[in-house]
């Protein structure tokens, strides 16, 4: 990410609560597949809109996997816009 100038160091993976999706209108998870750390029957009981992106872990991938992936997640953001609801 740093060859694209943003600064990620300082974050980490974070549990998915009703409190950190209450004021979402959509929600990405990346690789959610622990009951625990992906509460999917919270996400449809709030009534959330729930988009799952399969990626590869990155940890102990070679640097040009590491670049596919990031380069997948970009991708994966540029057609966000469509997954949102109407303003």
């Amino acid at each position: 990410m740093r060859e694209r100038g943003i600064d990620i160091s300082s974050n980490h993976p974070k549990t998915l609560t009703p409190g950190s999706i209450r004021d979402a209108s959509l929600v990405v998870t990346m690789g959610c597949s622990i009951e625990d750390a992906c509460p999917k029957p919270i996400i449809a009981q709030m009534q959330k809109k729930l988009v799952e992106w399969h990626l590869e872990d990155p940890k102990g991938r070679s640097l040009e996997e590491v670049r596919k992936i990031r380069n997948e997640i970009e991708h994966k953001i540029m057609e966000l816009p469509a997954h949102l609801p109407a303003p």
